[in-house]
């Protein structure tokens, strides 16, 4: 089990966006990193707001690291959501897109653009439903 939210599954989660042909397919023409912020939920034992951004280039991931909140503020797009609403995504439980369009997840950065690309979005959910997590709040 590789806990969540840390650089060991950042890396997992990289191995398996450069391992899919399903993504590269899907993301073919995208450019541009993307910040995930995991907002703290003390109660959830998630005591801290963390930032982990995406070097996405063309199908590929170049990079994936906790960076800070400086880091994940300077990249175009940029997802914020607390802990328990990331698990949701995580587990595929909450659809990305939607979360948006509904408020659950707050974007900076061109909507359009990122509703062009639901098939990459939907890829990258499934990538990361897939590696066997530990959740500080299951523990």
């Amino acid at each position: 089990m590789v806990p969540y939210g840390t650089q060991e599954w950042l890396d997992e989660y990289k191995a398996r966006i450069n391992n899919s042909e399903e993504y590269r397919t899907a993301a073919e023409n995208w450019e541009g990193e993307l910040a995930f912020v995991f907002e703290a939920e003390p109660d959830m034992n998630w005591p801290e707001t963390r930032y982990a951004l995406l070097d996405l280039w063309h199908g590929e991931c170049r990079r994936a690291w906790m960076g800070s909140e400086q880091e994940a503020e300077a990249v175009p797009f940029v997802i914020r959501a607390p802990y328990s609403r990331w698990k949701q995504v995580t587990r595929g439980e909450l659809d990305p897109i939607k979360g948006m369009m509904q408020g659950k997840l707050r974007l900076k950065g061109d909507l359009p653009t990122i509703v062009r690309y639901v098939r990459a979005s939907n890829e990258l959910v499934n990538l990361a439903k897939d590696i066997p997590t530990n959740f500080p709040d299951e523990e």
